[in-house]
């Protein structure tokens, strides 16, 4: 896999730490340079396009020109990162402003995090309600989104039109295209290897469903059980496109003509374009019925602060200052080194690069049916759904029966993070 997708590979799973520790703001020790009185651990993963080391170091000197109290140690690592961090956390060693992918109800209630609803302040407003609702434990806010990363459906324009096919609504016109669409060189869709991928969720939320109602387990209803039949509706059709070379988060099976269309992330689209011209365009999951509703996956990475830090004030205001106030520097971290949104509404408004074609029907998905996995959705939780799902689309299970099983694993997961 390139370099170029590294970032985004695991939405759904943490990424990874690993190793040395870059120094930025203040020279190779900026605790000793004249007039620092506060030096703030930061962490972020060891993200893999060209450029991001550089960029996160030249904003940490940014902010200590401006504020020369205060200087940033920039710790960039790879390996496993949430394991690392959870470690780090429970030491005078664990930072004091960190990224994370997964965002995690544990983390709150093992009194990791500080608050930030004062950091948000009148900005709350242009942030989505899917990124706020992850991070919202008990009505207060524990994250700054950094980057929304969106997915959804593109597909060929050439080939959908030759095949008398339009972008599909609803999940009928879904599988009626799919079956359209697959030809002996050619399938109708691509989701992932594994003919699974994020499409349980998306039936899910695309019925009105949800996977949680507060603590309580919600997935368990006539109509989810319905929505998940959907996938064994594709199955059975044989338009799904498995075992493919590249999986669901890298472009090659729809630039390579192995799908007409493809389940995957916006930071996919620049690679798209470049191989594709304007031969595609972007949709959201369709409903599952005329009278549900489209459904997206929203991922990205959150800013937080260590509520154990020495300095969490101080931590406070950095957070403030990067991901809140600097609209040019959160346009140059979503657009120059990769492609995202921009979590704040205002700043991708302002972002050229999203001002037309398939990248602002991107936007448009994003603000308007993006979902979001809940915090106390782990992988024990995903695991259990995701097992049912596939029994019910390859083993042709009861759906009633694998989704009570798994409603049960899932319930006692949820209490037992709750203790």
């Amino acid at each position: 896999m390139s370099s170029t997708f590294s970032r985004r590979r695991f939405l759904s799973t943490s990424l990874l730490f690993a190793g040395g520790v870059v120094v930025a703001g203040c020279g190779s020790d900026p605790k000793k340079a004249p007039g620092v009185k506060v030096t703030l651990n930061q962490w972020y993963h060891a993200y893999g396009e060209k450029g991001t080391q550089e960029a996160v170091k030249r904003y940490a000197a940014e902010y200590t020109k401006a504020n020369p109290e205060v200087a940033i140690n920039v710790s960039w690592v790879a390996g496993e990162y949430e394991t690392k961090l959870n470690s780090a956390l429970l030491t005078d060693a664990a930072p004091d402003v960190f990224e994370i992918g997964d965002f995690r109800h544990q983390m709150v209630k093992n009194g990791h995090l500080a608050p930030l609803d004062d950091v948000l302040g009148s900005a709350k407003g242009e942030f989505s309600r899917t990124a706020l609702d992850l991070v919202t434990v008990d009505n207060k806010i524990y994250g700054i989104k950094m980057i929304d990363d969106i997915m959804m459906l593109y597909y060929r324009k050439s080939v959908l039109a030759a095949a008398g096919v339009t972008p599909p609504r609803t999940f009928a016109e879904l599988l009626a295209a799919a079956k359209k669409l697959t030809t002996p060189k050619q399938k109708g869709l691509f989701v992932g290897n594994d003919g699974i991928g994020d499409v349980p969720y998306l039936l899910l939320w695309s019925a009105g469903g949800d996977l949680l109602d507060g603590n309580k387990v919600a997935f368990n209803s006539p109509a989810v059980r319905e929505a998940i039949g959907g996938l064994r509706q594709l199955h059975d059709a044989g338009v799904l496109l498995e075992g493919f070379s590249t999986d669901w988060y890298d472009p090659g099976a729809i630039t390579q003509n192995a799908a007409a269309m493809h389940w995957c992330g916006l930071w996919a689209l620049p690679a798209i374009s470049k191989e594709l011209g304007d031969d595609f365009g972007v949709v959201p999951w369709p409903a599952f019925t005329s009278s549900g509703t489209p459904a997206a996956r929203l991922g990205g990475w959150y800013e937080l602060v260590n509520a154990k830090g020495k300095h969490i004030d101080e931590a406070k205001k950095y957070v403030q200052w990067l991901w809140v106030r600097q609209e040019e520097l959160q346009k140059d971290w979503c657009v120059k080194y990769g492609f995202h949104v921009p979590p704040k509404s205002g700043v991708a408004a302002k972002t050229t690069e999203f001002s037309a074609g398939a990248a602002r029907d991107a936007v448009e998905i994003s603000q308007k049916y993006s979902h979001s996995f809940p915090s106390l959705w782990n992988t024990a939780t995903g695991t259990a759904f995701g097992e049912a799902a596939a029994k019910i689309a390859k083993q042709k299970a009861d759906p009633a029966a694998a989704l009570a099983d798994a409603a049960t694993r899932v319930q006692a997961e949820i209490d037992k993070q709750l203790g």
